[in-house]
């Protein structure tokens, strides 16, 4: 589901302030950049809003965010919503025991971490992060929760690239995103 169908005014503002930077970090790749989005007060607290407005009394307990842009989003969220917090890493970036999960990207390879402990059996999750394009970094993300008895109730990102079909690739959990890019 996209709230971009949905006609809120608040859609479009966000949209005209991310950036697209074209062939990075390789050439070939469009980059969504979010960074100018940030820079402007009203558009971050607007796409927070909307994700809050969609999330609240949802019964979620978790709000996973991906490293690093989930990490922009998801704390906002979960301290809006009543959830905690929890950062899935790049490897070797968390102390202590962690699980993972490897992934590919639409141009290379990368895993996540995530803390063992850090979620439990039965608890409902959140996934967030900026951008679905291939889908393998959500389903690296909803693997690492399922993995430990956690229901991920849905993903949640501000873009994405449908031509990419990493939608297709979430094993049939929802999806909400504010903005597509064709």
């Amino acid at each position: 589901m996209s709230a971009c169908r949905e006609e809120d005014p608040r859609i479009h503002g966000i949209k005209t302030k991310i950036r697209v930077v074209p062939n990075f970090p390789k050439p070939g790749i469009m980059f969504q950049d979010i960074t100018t989005l940030l820079l402007d007060p009203k558009a971050f607290k607007d796409t927070i809003d909307l994700f809050v407005e969609r999330y609240k009394g949802k019964n979620i307990s978790v709000v996973a965010g991906v490293e690093a842009r989930g990490f922009i989003f998801g704390p906002p969220i979960a301290l809006a919503i009543g959830a905690k917090f929890v950062p899935l890493r790049k490897p070797r970036k968390l102390p202590g025991q962690v699980i993972s999960e490897e992934y590919i990207l639409e141009y290379g390879r990368d895993c996540l971490e995530m803390h063992v402990g850090a979620v439990e059996r039965g608890e409902r999750a959140l996934v967030v992060d900026d951008l679905i394009a291939t889908g393998g970094t959500l389903c690296a993300a909803m693997n690492l929760l399922e993995c430990v008895g956690a229901e991920v109730v849905e993903c949640a990102c501000l873009i994405e690239l449908p031509e990419l079909k990493g939608r297709g690739r979430l094993k049939g959990k929802p999806l909400y995103v504010l903005v597509e890019y064709q």
